[in-house]
C-alpha cells in the first residue's frame, strides 16, 4: 500500500516539447500516483503572453510556481504521491518547488534543440509557439549534483524513454495485472 511507502512527488521537467506530459502520464499509469499538468496552473495572462510569442519573465513565473508548490503541499498533506509537469528550467525555480517539501524529486527530460524544434513544429493545440524554444534553452540550468533527481534522454521511442525513467527513479509498479510491462521484449510481441 502507498500509505506504507514514503510519499514522493516527481516533477517532470524540461523545455517545451520534450515530452513532459507524455512521460508524466506514463509514470502515473505505472505507479498509480496522481497526475497534474503544470500548465494548468498558469494564470491566463501567462498563457496569453506565451501564445503571443513573448517569453515569460521571473515575475510571471513565481505565482505559477507557488501555485504548483501549494498543490504539491496539499497532496503531500493527504499522504498522496504524485507526478506533475513543470518546465522548472532554473535552479531557483526548483528550489522554490522543493521548499519545505523534501518529497520532491525531479526528472529532467533532455534532448538536443534540433530534435525538440522538430517536435514543436509538428505539434498542434499548444499555447507555446516554437519560436520561444531558444529562450527556454537559454534559461535552462540542468540539474546539479546536490539536487534530488535524474536526467534522462528523450531520444528514442516513448516506451524506451519511459522504461529508462522508471528504472532511474526506482518507481513502484502499481499497474493492474492486465497492463503489459513496458520492457523492450514484451513491447515487440504481438497479441494476435
Amino acid at each position: 500500500m502507498e500509505s506504507e511507502e514514503r510519499v514522493r512527488h516527481i516533477v517532470v521537467m524540461g523545455v517545451s516539447g520534450v515530452g513532459k506530459t507524455t512521460i508524466a502520464k506514463g509514470i502515473s499509469t505505472f505507479t498509480g500516483w496522481t497526475f497534474a499538468e503544470g500548465d494548468a496552473f498558469h494564470p491566463e495572462a501567462n498563457v496569453a503572453k506565451m501564445h503571443e510569442g513573448h517569453p515569460l519573465t521571473d515575475e510571471d513565473r513565481w505565482p505559477w510556481l507557488r501555485a504548483i508548490g501549494a498543490w504539491m503541499s496539499a497532496e503531500i498533506a493527504e499522504g498522496r504521491s504524485a507526478v506533475i509537469t513543470c518546465s522548472a528550467l532554473r535552479r531557483a525555480y526548483r528550489d522554490l518547488l522543493r521548499e519545505d517539501r523534501p518529497e520532491v524529486e525531479f526528472c529532467h527530460l533532455a534532448a538536443q534543440a534540433d530534435l525538440i524544434g522538430d517536435r514543436l513544429s509538428h505539434r498542434d493545440g499548444h499555447f507555446m509557439p516554437p519560436s520561444l524554444l531558444p529562450s527556454q534553452y537559454a534559461t535552462l540550468e540542468p540539474l546539479e549534483d546536490d539536487e534530488p533527481g535524474v536526467t534522462v534522454s528523450v531520444e528514442g521511442p516513448v516506451p524506451d524513454v519511459l522504461t529508462r525513467v522508471v528504472a532511474s527513479l526506482h518507481l513502484p509498479d502499481r499497474r493492474a495485472d492486465d497492463h503489459p510491462d513496458p520492457t523492450p521484449d514484451q513491447r515487440t510481441q504481438t497479441t494476435e
